[in-house]
This record gives structure tokens, sequence and C-alpha cells, in this order.
């Protein structure tokens, strides 16, 4: 007897269980492809709002420091250096002796006009007396008139030589004083550019050494005539304000990158542009106890010229720089959206440029999280906080 076979049929537990996991899967896969399902979350970004704050106008400008003033110390007689009495690279003040001529033939000749003085007093009173007598006399003709007048002609000469001999030895006396050669100003003297036993003073002042002021100090610097024409502009359009006269202060930046710790002061501005490179000579004035500052040390100033009260400022992180030297900022519109917006930005005061195009307060700037906007895209806009209170910031500021 032949047996019938059947295939063996599912439970209906586990058919169930199978179709319901099909189903979910199904579902699954059907949510992630259509397309008004969920979407990402929109990107979160640091913003700032714009506002205008009143900042100086600042100008940073290449110069050179320079001695307030610079004496070059030279032999006024001619002779033979006997010996050095300062010390070369020190300080000095106005008389002290620096060098020593050699006195003796100055000494000479100033012995000799004595002489000559004494030699003119006698004939003077030799021929006043001659005069005197001859007066008398042609009172009562015992001489002709003319040897009178020759005689007072006589005695009149015998004073004018006098005259003479005493200048004569006021010069030989001043010669030999300038044998001892002394400090004209105060200040720093550099080293002997003679030496002892050369002669010096013959047929021309020998310079011996310089002497240089260098406390106060003076830096020298140069503007183009452009920008200074382009600040008068702004300051009479009322676009800026002036600075009250003697309030502008110019910080110097050493070469080093260092800030000199004394702020100076604007002392004048040159009438004259430099033909040759339209530019104008400015001067400040330094103060330099500690003699910081030298003579010939190339810096940079920084000079505030002007105040804008109403200048509009965006951190210098939120600027972006092109290729081809335009700057742009990422705006957040009231709808969210971003807007690439380019600006005018050409000044920097401190962490922040100096927008003049492009911006208006109130609008909103993006400061972090440049990388997440995308133009026309939507973001999350949140006021953006400087990390301070970080522990590393807070360990710095311990």
């Amino acid at each position: 007897m032949k047996a019938n076979f059947c295939p063996r049929r599912p439970s209906a537990g586990k058919c169930g269980i199978f179709l319901l996991s099909a189903a979910l899967l199904a579902s699954g896969c059907h949510h992630q492809q259509q397309p008004g399902g969920m979407q990402m979350p929109s990107p979160e970004v640091g913003v700032v709002t714009v506002a205008a704050e009143s900042v100086s106008v600042t100008t940073e400008l290449p110069g050179r420091i320079d001695a307030v003033r610079t004496s070059e110390v030279r032999a006024r007689v001619a002779g033979i250096l006997l010996k050095e009495v300062y010390r070369e690279g020190s300080d000095v003040n106005a008389g002290d002796v620096l060098f020593q001529i050699d006195p003796a033939p100055l000494q000479a000749s100033y012995d000799s006009a004595q002489a000559v003085v004494a030699k003119a007093e006698a004939n003077v009173k030799q021929t006043q007396a001659q005069s005197d007598r001859y007066q008398v006399l042609v009172g009562i003709h015992a001489v002709s008139k003319q040897d009178y007048d020759n005689a007072v002609s006589a005695a009149a000469q015998a004073n004018a030589d006098v005259l003479t001999a005493k200048a004569a030895l006021e010069t030989a006396n001043l010669n030999l004083g300038y044998a001892t050669v002394t400090a004209p100003i105060s200040g720093r003297i550099g080293r002997a550019l003679v030496t002892e036993g050369a002669l010096v003073g013959q047929n021309e002042a020998t310079q011996l050494a310089v002497i240089q002021q260098l406390d106060p100090i003076y830096f020298d610097f140069t503007q183009s005539s452009v920008d200074v024409l382009r600040l008068r502009k702004q300051l009479e359009n009322g676009q800026l304000k002036s600075i009250a006269p003697g309030a502008a202060k110019v910080t110097l930046l050493l070469e080093d990158g260092s800030v000199y710790p004394q702020p100076g002061k604007l002392l004048f501005s040159d009438v004259t542009v430099d033909p040759s490179t339209g530019m104008i000579t400015l001067r400040a004035e330094f103060p330099n106890p500690d003699g910081w500052l030298l003579p010939g040390t190339f810096a940079r100033g920084r000079l505030e010229q002007a105040v804008n009260s109403e200048a509009i400022t965006v951190s210098q992180r939120a600027v972006v720089h092109g290729a081809d030297g335009g700057t742009t900022v990422f705006v957040v519109t009231p709808d969210n959206k971003v807007e690439v917006r380019p600006v005018k930005a050409e000044t920097a005061v401190g962490d922040k440029w100096i927008v003049t195009d492009g911006l208006k307060p109130g609008e909103r700037v993006i400061v972090e999280g440049l990388q997440l906007a995308q133009p026309g895209a939507t973001v999350k806009p949140v006021p953006f906080a400087p990390a301070t209170n970080t522990p590393a910031a807070a360990g710095a500021n311990q």
C-alpha cells in the first residue's frame, strides 16, 4: 500500500512573526526613501549683532628713532691733543671737560697780546699828554695849528690802538680757553674719534666726538599725503571727530614686535610734501629714561588721528579674505538663512575690523561655525560667547 507524501506547513505562530518582521523592515526602508520624511536639524552657528561704537582711528606708520639734539664736539684751536678726559659711552653734562689740547703755544700768544695792550696804553698816555700841552700852546701861538692837530690825531690813534690790542687779547684768551674742550650739551657721548698726540684743528675744526641727547627722544615717521587729504575730508564731512590738540597719542612698536611701554605725543606735522615720495613727515616725542630707544633704530608708530563715534566693527575671525583681495562676511537673515555679504574693511582696531560699507547696525554676523554655513542654507543662530571661563583659560589667568 503506497503512502501519500504531504509537505510540512509552518505553524501559525512562526508564520505570524515572520510576516511582522518583513512588514517592519519594508516600512523602515520606505521611510528613509520618502522625500517628505524626517530631516536633519539645522546647524548651530555663533553670531554677533552688529552695533555702532566709538573707536579711535589709528594709523600704523614706519619711521626711525632720532636724538633730540646731536652735537659734534670739534677742536676750535690748532694744537696737539694731550689727553682724553671722559669715559667713552658714558653720560656727560654740559660743561664737562672732555679733551685737553696743549695750551702752551696759546698761553704764549695770550701773554704777547697782554704786552701789546700795555704798550698801547703807554703810548696813549704819551700822545694824550702832548695833545694837552699843544692845546695850551696853540692858544698863545707858541705852536702852529698844524702841530696841534697832529698831536690830537696821534692821541686818538693811540686810543684806537689800545682797543685793537684789547680785542687781540680777548681773542687770545678765548683760544686759550678752547684748549680745554668741554661738552656743549648734556647727553651720551660716543667713542673718541682722535687719540692723544694727534694734531687737531689745523686748517679745519677736527671732529673729536659726538654727543646725543636721548631723553626724551624723537620718532620721525612719514604718512602719505593722500591719506592725510582723505582724513581731512572725513573730518570736514563730520564722518570723524578731531582729537583735541595735544591729545593725539602715539604707540611705538619696536623691531622685535614688542610695544614700547611709554606712550608718546605728536609734536608736529610738516607742511611740505616730499615731491620724490609724496610723503609728509611727522614727529613724535617719547620719554626714554632707561635708554632703550637708540638713534637710528627702525620702529613703527600707531598714531591716533581721529575718533569715529559711529563705527561699525566686526571680529576679525568673521571676515573672510578672498583670493581677489575682496572681503566678505556671512550674515544671518531674519528668516535664519545664510547670506554672503561683500564688505569694505580696510582698518583694524585690536581684534576687530572697521567696516565702512556693506553692514548696518542690527544685522547678525556669523563668527563661529563658518564651515557649517552654506549660502542660502537655514541655520540656528545663537549668541557668540568667547570661551574665557574654560579651565585652560582659568589656569592661564592665575
